[in-house]
C-alpha cells in the first residue's frame, strides 16, 4: 500500500523548490512552462509569488505580467465554514466528483498562522489524500501570516497562476468563519458557507456580514441520524435568508440553503448544478466581467495602501520619526490619528487642515 504523505514531506517538497539560486527560474521561462500545465513550474511560481524578498518580488511582478489573460474563465469558488464542519472532507468529495465530470480542480487552502511563532500546520493535503493524488487536482496550502479576511497575503495572485496552468475550477478555502471572512468575496465568483446540522446558536454566531455575501449555504453531514436534523437546519437558514435583502443582480432562488453529505455524496450533484447554473447566468449577464473588474480595482487600492506603508516604514529618512511618534502614541502623549497625520504631511507635503 502506498505510503500516505506526511505534513513534513509535503511542506519540504512544496517550499524548497525555489530554495537554491539554480531553481529560481527566469520569469519568461517560468511563465512558458506554467502555461503548458507544468506542475513543478506552478509550485515554483507560487513560491516565488509568496516570497517577500525584494528580488523575488521583482521577478514575481514580471511573471504576472507575462501570463496570458485571454485563457478561458475559470470558476472561482470561495468556501468558509465553522470549525469542525468538515471543510476538507467536503472539498475532497466535491472535488473528486468534479474531476469525474472532466473538470480540473485547484484548491488553495489557507491555514491560520500562530500569532506567537508565525508558523502554520499546512496539513490540508494529508486531509485530502485522494484528491492530492489526482493528476487533475492541485492542492496548495498557504499560511495566512496574519492577513485578515480569511485568505493569504498572495491568494489573488495564486488564483491567476493556477488559472494560467489550466485549472478551470478553483476553490479558495478560508481560515474559518469570523467577522473578517468577507474578504474572500473580493476574489471569487461564488461563495459557499458550509455549516453543520444541529448547530444550536450557530445561526446567531455566524455574523450577518458573511450571511449576506453567501450565495449558497450548505448544511454538511446530512446523513444517518443527522439527516433529519440537517434538513431542519436547512429550513431555518432558508427562512433567515428570506428575511435578508436579495442582491438585485442575482437570479431568483439565490441565495439559498441546501443539504449535502460528504460521506455518501448525497446532495453534491444538486449543489454543483446550482453552482453551474448560477455561474452561467452571471457570465451571460456580464456579472463575472464587471465584478472581476471591480475586484481588480479593490486589489489595486489595497496594494497601493500596503506599498505606501511599506515604503514609509523602510525609508531611512522616516525611521527615527516613526519610532518617536510610536513611543508618544504608546504613552498617550499624542493621539494615533494626529500622529499618522503628521507622517502623511511629512511624506507627501499635505498642507495642514488649519493652514
Amino acid at each position: 500500500m502506498q505510503a500516505r504523505p506526511t505534513i513534513c514531506t509535503i511542506f519540504h517538497h512544496e517550499r524548497t523548490e525555489m530554495s537554491s539560486p539554480a531553481n529560481r527560474k527566469d520569469p519568461k521561462a517560468l511563465a512558458e512552462r506554467l502555461q503548458t500545465g507544468d506542475r513543478r513550474a506552478l509550485a515554483q511560481a507560487i513560491t516565488l509569488i509568496e516570497s517577500a524578498r525584494p528580488d523575488d518580488r521583482l521577478r514575481a511582478s514580471e511573471l504576472l505580467q507575462r501570463l496570458d489573460t485571454s485563457r478561458s474563465v475559470a470558476m472561482r469558488i470561495g468556501l468558509s465554514g465553522t470549525p469542525g464542519v468538515g471543510k476538507s472532507t467536503f472539498i475532497e468529495a466535491f472535488g473528486m466528483r468534479l474531476i469525474d465530470a472532466g473538470r480540473r480542480v485547484a484548491v488553495l487552502a489557507v491555514d491560520p498562522s500562530s500569532t506567537l511563532s508565525g508558523g502554520s500546520i499546512l496539513g490540508d493535503k494529508t486531509r485530502m489524500d485522494q484528491l492530492a493524488r489526482s493528476q487533475h487536482a492541485y492542492i496548495r496550502p498557504s499560511p495566512s501570516e496574519g492577513t485578515l479576511g480569511g485568505v493569504a497575503r498572495r491568494t489573488r495572485e495564486t488564483i491567476r497562476l493556477v488559472e494560467a496552468a489550466g485549472f478551470d475550477t478553483i476553490i479558495v478555502e478560508t481560515v474559518g468563519v469570523g467577522q473578517s471572512e468577507t474578504a474572500v468575496a473580493e476574489m471569487t465568483d461564488i461563495f459557499l458557507l458550509l455549516l453543520a446540522p444541529a448547530g444550536g446558536d450557530e445561526l446567531q454566531g455566524v455574523k450577518r456580514g458573511i450571511m449576506e455575501i453567501a450565495d449558497l449555504i450548505v448544511i454538511n453531514k446530512a446523513d444517518g441520524a443527522l439527516k433529519p436534523v440537517a434538513e431542519m437546519t436547512r429550513t431555518e437558514y432558508a427562512g433567515a435568508l428570506r428575511l435578508m435583502r436579495r442582491r438585485p443582480d442575482d437570479p431568483d432562488g439565490i441565495p439559498t440553503a441546501l443539504t449535502v453529505s460528504s460521506l455518501t455524496g448525497d446532495g453534491l450533484p444538486e449543489l454543483w448544478d446550482r453552482m453551474a447554473e448560477l455561474f452561467d447566468w452571471r457570465e451571460r449577464n456580464g456579472w463575472i466581467g464587471q465584478t472581476r473588474s471591480a475586484q481588480a480595482a479593490t486589489a489595486f487600492d489595497r496594494a497601493l495602501e500596503q506599498g505606501v506603508l511599506r515604503a514609509v516604514r523602510e525609508n531611512a529618512a522616516f525611521v527615527q520619526d516613526l519610532q518617536a511618534l510610536r513611543a508618544q502614541v504608546a504613552t498617550g502623549k499624542i493621539d494615533p490619528e494626529v500622529a499618522a497625520g503628521r507622517v502623511v504631511r511629512q511624506v507627501f507635503g499635505t498642507p495642514r487642515e488649519d493652514a
